[in-house]
């Protein structure tokens, strides 16, 4: 017996299954920041979307390419993977094709922080200060008029009042549950499933982006188009993850940072193989 999820409809009238309600309206607003920068899909392209979540870009991308679209989504936290499949059986398992996992630098089980109040937090590298929970607050009391809907409404309150509903919610959304994951890479999944290209690889997973690069074998590169990878920029990352992909010909990359995330280290790195015509 499957258990109950509740449901919503998405403004372009698709139904779907869902985990956290404000999560879904997030997402839907964050969709169009991938498609940045020369970054385009077509019918019959293939795209791998790596921290798939429930499964709403994958269907963006679906419609978008008028249901002609090979669709790999990889979700390795199992609670999120379940509504994942299920949106993914609803509407076309043949096209969509869901993974109970994540993709890494090596195949192996990990310990992720599964976050049940606010998903998308979910990482295998989880917090160990307070110091990015304070970015996030930061940057959302400097940039109120572009967050999420779910924090754009605590604007109208007093300053005071405003900092300590923000903080409770925050803590909410911090919470964390231990849960044991798989992970492959994407050269496993190519060899496995004999995909020849990536017309679009997107990277989502929460400070792992360059784990699940460096989990790509030099004979795959030239089968990638385009990148379009959430990058935090720890460590040098962008600079790391710039050199990694013009070391494997790609010429035009552009790298961005959405209005909410302002005065943090989270940006959009977007690669082409050439530049658009």
């Amino acid at each position: 017996m499957q258990t109950l999820i509740p449901e919503t409809m998405l403004p372009n009238g698709m139904k779907i299954f869902y985990l956290r309600k404000e999560e879904v309206s997030i997402i839907c607003e964050q969709i169009p920041e991938y498609f940045r920068n020369g970054i385009k899909l077509s019918e019959g392209d293939t795209v791998f979307d790596v921290g798939a979540n429930i499964g709403l870009f994958a269907l963006h991308v679906y419609q978008l390419c008028r249901k002609n679209v090979s669709i790999f989504a990889f979700e390795p936290i199992p609670a999120i993977f379940d509504v994942l499949r299920r949106n993914a059986e609803r509407f076309d398992p043949e096209r969509i094709k869901v993974f109970p996992c994540g993709l890494a630098r090596e195949c192996k089980t990990m310990t992720f922080a599964y976050h049940p109040k606010s998903t998308g937090l979910s990482t295998a590298y989880p917090v160990a200060s307070n110091e990015e929970r304070d970015q996030i607050k930061k940057a959302i009391l400097r940039n109120f008029r572009n967050a999420p809907p779910y924090f754009r409404r605590l604007r109208w309150l007093p300053p005071s009042l405003r900092s300590l509903v923000l903080n409770h919610r925050l803590r909410r959304a911090f919470q964390i549950e231990q849960v044991t994951c798989q992970l492959r890479t994407v050269s496993d999944i190519l060899r496995d499933l004999a995909v020849e290209r990536i017309d679009l690889l997107k990277v989502d997973v929460e400070k792992s982006e360059l784990d699940v690069l460096l989990g790509i074998e030099g004979h795959d590169w030239p089968k990638i188009n385009q990148v379009v990878v959430e990058v935090h920029d720890l460590e040098h990352r962008v600079e790391k993850i710039t050199a990694l992909l013009k070391g494997h010909g790609f010429r035009k990359i552009t790298l961005e940072q959405e209005p909410i995330f302002k005065g943090t280290n989270i940006f959009n790195l977007y690669a082409l193989r050439q530049k658009s015509a």
